[in-house]
């Protein structure tokens, strides 16, 4: 990976480490603000409760005082609890002043501190565990607390396994026509057990973070899948980048080969040209002496061969200059054939034409298609030494917006070489003894001048495949 696609990925790493801390940080935040809210919501909770028991205190003071008090000193003169009528009747008006509310235990305290009632009949004579509860409420003043048990770490998460508050308020004797501010006569103790409510609360504040954690990690899963699409885009970018470097390079390398190529060429044509016509003219007068001219028909020959290649050359390196006009690709491949017959016939080698379209006139420069088919047809025959088929597709390829024209030259030739196909477009490289390694080069450019495409695949023992792709008129027009 070059370093440019490395650099531009940075980006992209700066947002996958800003995200992931973000979601890091707003995670944390969520939790801290849900322990919050769960704080927040479980002291009102706490102080709802301690109203609700001032509420329920204030109502059973009003009831054990015209129920129980008036009727019990009216009646035995004094209140003593440890007899079996007092205690039914005080158990009857505390257990229907409370019944159908949510609460767990009442003691009603004497001024002795000492347990007079209670809804645990085991506690009857016992002193205050809490005395300050006691002392304060024999002040006149209600006070609450609250009482958890669990394991250090249920308490430390909130939910510990029982929650309950104990309210202490005094127990006064109530003036005709006004309120209970008489003097007090005892303590009420009520016990609620909210351990129900506090677990509702734990239950909400959990199912709020795996909510939170569930939204973060599905906007952390969508954003590494959006990042790593991004990378994927760059690095494919980064690819595409190099390689058309690479052919930037190739093609200002092959320019300045072609530069030389065509100064050396010119160079070299003249005097080429003086020895070929110098060696015909020399035939000639050995012609007339009798004398043998083999000799003389090599240098012909050579200077022939010799100017092939130097046209060649000049070929690839000069501009690719067209001349279009509407043409028949089945009238040009007809060209070829008649063109090669005799070598064909030489060689027991049959062109086999298939047409299974009816192929509209495109815009072509005729003279290069017909060399490139050319040259194809006769890479097949050499190809095909014992002889063979040439087979020579031509159909319409449609897609949603296009219409292209596809000529396939397909042989039973002895294949290339997969090594031998990844070489097959550098200039000058050749298998042949003969030649200079630019005619498929020559090819595709052509191919390319005219807006195709051009591609030479082939298996082992079953021939060579070159599949040409040409745009059709209206794509040319457009």
């Amino acid at each position: 990976m070059t370093n440019q696609s490395i650099g531009e990925k940075k980006p992209f790493r700066f947002v996958k480490f800003f995200t992931f801390s973000s979601l890091i940080v707003m995670f944390a935040a969520t939790i801290v603000m849900s322990a919050m809210n769960a704080h927040w919501v479980k002291s009102i909770l706490q102080q709802k409760s301690e109203e609700y028991a001032h509420l329920l205190v204030e109502n059973l003071n009003h009831q054990v005082f015209l129920q129980f008090i008036i009727p019990t000193v009216l009646k035995y003169g004094k209140i003593k609890l440890r007899e079996q009528q007092q205690y039914e009747r005080m158990e009857r008006v505390v257990r229907t002043t409370l019944h159908s509310f949510n609460v767990e235990m009442v003691n009603i305290y004497d001024m002795k501190n000492t347990i007079s009632y209670s809804f645990d009949k085991d506690k009857i004579g016992s002193k205050d565990e809490n005395s300050k509860g006691y002392a304060q409420a024999i002040q006149n003043v209600s006070t609450s607390r609250l009482i958890q048990k669990g394991n250090p770490f249920e308490i430390l998460m909130g939910f510990p396994h029982t929650t309950k508050i104990a309210t202490f308020a005094p127990l006064r004797a109530e003036k005709p026509l006004s309120s209970i501010s008489g003097p007090v006569l005892g303590v009420v103790e009520i016990v609620q057990d909210i351990s129900e409510d506090y677990l509702k609360i734990f239950q909400l504040q959990l199912l709020t973070i795996i909510t939170c954690f569930l939204v973060m990690g599905i906007l952390f899963a969508i954003l590494i899948f959006v990042v790593r699409q991004g990378e994927r885009i760059i690095e494919a970018r980064a690819e595409e980048r190099l390689k058309l470097e690479e052919k930037l390079q190739q093609a200002e390398h092959l320019s300045a080969i072609g530069e030389m190529t065509a100064g050396v060429s010119h160079e070299i044509r003249n005097p080429l040209g003086i020895i070929k016509s110098s060696a015909e003219l020399l035939k000639k007068k050995m012609g007339r002496l009798n004398q043998p001219t083999n000799i003389v028909d090599i240098i012909v020959e050579e200077s022939v061969r010799l100017n092939n290649i130097i046209t060649d050359f000049l070929d690839f390196a000069k501009p690719m200059n067209l001349v279009l006009k509407p043409c028949s690709i089945e009238a040009i491949i007809d060209k070829n054939t008649h063109y090669i017959s005799q070598q064909l016939n030489d060689n027991n080698i049959i062109i086999k034409k298939i047409i299974t379209d009816e192929i509209p006139e495109i815009m072509l420069d005729p003279e290069k298609i017909y060399q490139a088919f050319l040259n194809i047809m006769l890479n097949s025959c050499q190809a095909m030494q014992n002889g063979g088929t040439i087979t020579v597709s031509v159909y319409l390829k449609k897609t949603d917006q296009h219409t292209f024209v596809t000529i396939i030259f397909e042989d039973n030739g002895s294949g290339i070489p997969e090594e031998t196909i990844k070489k097959i477009w550098n200039p000058f490289f050749t298998t042949k003894e003969k030649g200079t390694g630019l005619g498929l080069g020559i090819v595709k450019n052509i191919i390319e001048s005219h807006h195709g495409e051009i591609q030479i695949s082939s298996s082992k023992n079953a021939g060579a495949k070159v599949e040409i792709t040409l745009p059709s008129r209206e794509m040319q027009q457009t």
